[in-house]
């Protein structure tokens, strides 16, 4: 069994491929997770720093 691992997408980004990378890894639309993303930070949570720092944490595709 493969085990799933977590990357910044290099070709399927917007700003730092980290929506690219959870869509694959849940193998989901990344327009979801963006959406998601931008409903966090309109809603004054905490969309904007859970993003940076999963793209300091989140290592990118070799």
């Amino acid at each position: 069994m493969e085990t799933k691992k977590l990357y910044r997408s290099r070709y399927d980004r917007a700003i730092a491929g980290i929506c690219a990378g959870l869509g694959k890894y849940f193998q989901i639309d990344p327009i979801i997770i963006r959406l998601g993303f931008l409903f966090l930070a309109l809603a004054g949570g905490p969309g904007i720093i859970v993003y940076v720092i999963m793209w300091v944490l989140v290592p990118e595709e070799p």
